[in-house]
């Protein structure tokens, strides 16, 4: 389950493009509703659901955006996933200058704050790690510094950053990296564009903008298995669609609706 879980959040990391290549999209207001789908065989079954809240007027040129997962009652048996993430964002560049995950996972909690700086093209963060593992007698608090060079993102950041994107003008075939920090590390996202697609959700079609993307970390070694996302043509560009494969059958990651 916990893999699970750690698929559905890559879904955010999708947008680590250069600026360059962005559209005039601006972030609306809304609230956005995701089921995680287990599927092997004939086997398909909801896991858990994911929301995405963003809160427009934060102020000084930011919007706030709200993330929270939770596995189904059935999936709580094998591992009980509660996670919340938080996040400042600038409205003109999507670059974050605040991130916060609060994660219990598994009977583990783990804390994290990440607060940005930036001079020229090089970001630093501060990072500050509260975590208490299910086996643990006593919680641990650790601080430390993430910097690189070049665009660098997170986990919310990034998934409101694709959305602007004018995928028109790329090509099948291109590809580009990012920075993109969390708690624990930083990695290196290389995103493939693989053109556009039509799928079925919910009995219904979309052309979508279909990426695959993988994640290294800092001596190239690889830190998850490629995964698929699908992106709506629409103007809204809203995520319809994310999989990954499990050693057992694959995860999806299906847009359910806006919460008005």
């Amino acid at each position: 389950m916990k893999k699970i879980y750690a698929m559905l959040l890559a879904v955010l990391l999708l947008g680590a493009l250069p600026a360059t290549a962005a559209s005039a999209w601006t972030v609306p207001a809304e609230n956005l509703r995701y089921d995680i789908m287990y599927k092997w065989g004939l086997v398909n079954k909801k896991a858990g659901e994911v929301s995405i809240r963003t809160a427009t007027n934060a102020g000084n040129g930011e919007f706030r955006a709200f993330l929270t997962g939770r596995t189904a009652k059935w999936a709580d048996k094998f591992f009980l996933v509660r996670d919340t993430l938080k996040g400042n964002i600038a409205h003109g560049t999507f670059l974050p200058s605040y991130y916060e995950k609060i994660a219990h996972e598994g009977g583990d909690y783990e804390h994290n704050i990440l607060k940005y700086t930036r001079s020229g093209n090089t970001t630093t963060a501060n990072v500050t790690v509260t975590k208490k593992r299910k086996k643990d007698k006593e919680t641990s608090h650790e601080t430390k510094t993430h910097s690189a060079t070049g665009f660098t993102i997170d986990m919310l950041s990034s998934f409101y950053f694709m959305r602007k994107l004018d995928y028109a003008r790329m090509k099948k075939g291109d590809t580009t990296t990012a920075n993109v920090f969390s708690g624990k590390q930083k990695e290196r996202l290389t995103i493939h564009y693989e053109g556009i697609e039509e799928i079925e959700v919910h009995d219904k079609k979309y052309r979508c903008y279909h990426i695959t993307f993988t994640f290294t970390s800092k001596n190239g070694k690889k830190t998850s298995d490629n995964m698929d996302a699908w992106i709506s043509t629409t103007p809204g560009k809203i995520p319809l669609m994310l999989e990954g494969k499990l050693p057992v059958g694959k995860v999806r990651a299906i847009y359910s609706g806006t919460v008005h």
